[in-house]
């Protein structure tokens, strides 16, 4: 059995493409490879979306909830793989199904992301995805990742 990793902020950023204000992850709980992954998002005032989504009733857009949620499963790809992401190795998002939002996000809420992988066929990794602000279930989706094929 392996054992689980945890991953702070540094790890994150070398597992990862994406960087501010787009890296989505704070912090990596508990990843088993091949198996599932745990992480934090810690949704603030200051995030670059707020002003504009709601002014004075900020909520945080459900597509950035779906995109923390493809983040995470994306770290589970590379670890997964063995692959350390460049500019020759990417997971693009590919596909999305069954995507729910049970109720709206806002400033001071921690997101709990969680990514299940179904399966991995062919280059295409299936996730079962769900992000939980403490034990409420906010938004779940099954989203499918694949590496960047070279043109």
């Amino acid at each position: 059995m392996t054992e689980a990793i945890q991953l702070d902020m540094q790890a994150i950023l070398e597992r990862l493409p994406h960087r501010y204000p787009f890296l989505l992850i704070d912090r990596v709980l508990e990843l088993l490879p091949g198996k599932s992954i745990r992480a934090l998002k810690n949704v603030t005032y200051n995030e670059p979306f707020f002003p504009g989504h709601f002014p004075g009733r900020p909520v945080m857009p459900g597509v950035m909830i779906i995109e923390a949620l493809a983040q995470a499963a994306g770290i589970l790809c590379f670890v997964t793989g063995g692959v350390v992401p460049n500019h020759t190795t990417r997971f693009y998002f590919v596909g999305i199904d069954n995507a729910r939002f049970r109720r709206p996000v806002v400033p001071g809420d921690q997101l709990l992301l969680s990514a299940q992988l179904q399966r991995s066929l062919r280059g295409i990794w299936r996730f079962s995805t769900a992000a939980h602000v403490g034990e409420q279930e906010v938004a779940h989706a099954d989203m499918m990742v694949a590496p960047e094929t070279s043109k």
